[in-house]
């Protein structure tokens, strides 16, 4: 009986293969953390821009929104603001790293898939 050994070329490859895709993950992942994502709030009176890694970058208020009896409201266009910049740096991320994937859910930590 021969003992068969398994194709390393084959194996070689799927490796290279691999390499490759951490490689590009890592470059799409460091792209959608340093770009920034803007949204704005009731109607354009307040924008905030985030980074991919939830840093805040700008906060822009007009000044006719700022009442000093209401701070309630201004404090909620903030957060819904922040909130929306966020959503849409989290979604980039998601939608980019999945090209590279191919869809897959590989349970990277700290890759957010």
């Amino acid at each position: 009986m021969k003992a068969r050994i398994p194709n390393q070329s084959g194996r070689a490859d799927m490796m290279k293969k691999i390499q490759q895709m951490q490689e590009e993950m890592e470059r799409v992942q460091s792209e959608c953390q340093e770009a920034e994502y803007s949204a704005s709030s009731g109607g354009g009176a307040v924008e905030v821009t985030v980074n991919g890694s939830h840093e805040i970058k700008s906060i822009k208020i007009k000044p006719e929104v700022v009442d000093p009896e209401d701070t309630e409201m201004l404090e909620d266009m903030l957060i819904a603001a922040l909130n929306e910049a966020m959503r849409k740096a989290d979604e980039t991320a998601e939608r980019e790293m999945g090209k590279v994937t191919g869809g897959m859910n590989l349970g990277i930590p700290g890759l957010g898939l």
